[in-house]
């Protein structure tokens, strides 16, 4: 059970290693101008490898888990599959459901684990495979591996380094699973934290935070919702930005200095140093080749407009 990339790996290492019986996913979505369906990642990989799939709009009634009883697997394998799984699901196969969950639980129990551990500032992060059951991702964890967050890491870099060590631990410990081999471990609820749902507003840059807050933010937010501000009633976004050294030009958070060639926007605590820009209804660019084109760029203030981004 899965629905986008950062399934995949974890489906063609199944594929490379068990009998794949079915595959369930998200039902196909309206996507692009033309609002044309679009099949889920998975389903794409599921159907390259012939394997059967199945997309209900929902698990949660006894009937709608019928083809997975006809199916008769020994153990379900879910990552990101986007449906709250019921008792007559997790209870269906003799192993249970299994879950490769991008964290090291139980921190970060919850929807958006990768952007959390960026945002947090947390040194390290990993993948979990855990035993499922009715609470969130509240069950016992059979495996886990860890790597550190680099300095750049943005959610997109880190989403696909931890896709590949998801597929990697269910390549490595599924079978030791099955043949009884391990013990799970429970989780210390008390060690718990959560992890929200990532909404659009969280990706609005606040400029009285600290520059590492700020940067933190941006790469968290990359590629979706995209860090965000306001500059003269338009939406800017912040593709990329760095963290700035030296002195700095004494100034209100959000406000545009000019330090050598480069743009900084003035923060709670320093500056950040802005590389790629983009206005709304623009192409992304180089801050200093807009600042170029747009002069009073420097000494305006960002954040400061009415209009909502």
């Amino acid at each position: 059970m899965g629905t986008p990339d950062f399934a995949v790996p974890s489906l063609k290492k199944l594929i490379e290693t068990q009998e794949v019986v079915g595959v369930v996913t998200q039902p196909d979505k309206p996507a692009g101008r033309g609002k044309k369906l679009r099949p889920s990642p998975v389903k794409v990989a599921a159907e390259q490898a012939g394997i059967p799939v199945y997309q209900p709009k929902s698990l949660r009634s006894e009937a709608a888990a019928e083809p997975l009883r006809q199916w008769q697997p020994d153990v379900i394998i879910v990552a990101a599959f986007g449906q709250i799984l019921r008792p007559h699901v997790l209870e269906l196969p003799p192993h249970g459901c299994l879950n490769v969950h991008a964290s090291l639980l139980p921190r970060w129990r919850g929807a958006s684990p990768i952007q959390h551990a960026i945002l947090s500032g947390d040194a390290e992060t990993g993948v979990t495979l855990m035993q499922m059951d009715v609470g969130l991702d509240t069950g016992a964890m059979w495996a886990k591996r860890a790597i550190p967050i680099r300095p750049d890491e943005t959610a997109a870099s880190l989403h696909d380094r931890l896709a590949e060590l998801g597929a990697e631990l269910v390549g490595e410990r599924l079978n030791d699973i099955l043949h009884g081999r391990l013990t799970p471990t429970p989780q210390d609820d008390d060690q718990s934290t959560y992890a929200p749902m990532i909404k659009k507003e969280d990706g609005r840059l606040d400029w009285t935070q600290t520059s590492a807050e700020l940067d933190r933010r941006i790469r968290a937010m990359t590629p979706w919702p995209g860090a965000f501000t306001t500059w003269q009633d338009n939406s800017l976004k912040i593709k990329t930005a760095t963290v700035a050294d030296g002195r700095l030009p004494i100034g209100e958070p959000g406000t545009i200095v000019k330090v050598g060639e480069t743009a900084v926007v003035l923060t709670g605590d320093g500056g950040l140093v802005l590389d790629q820009i983009q206005l709304a209804g623009k192409r992304a660019m180089n801050a200093a080749d807009f600042q170029r084109g747009r002069p009073d760029f420097i000494g305006s203030r960002l954040g400061e407009a009415t209009k909502s981004a």
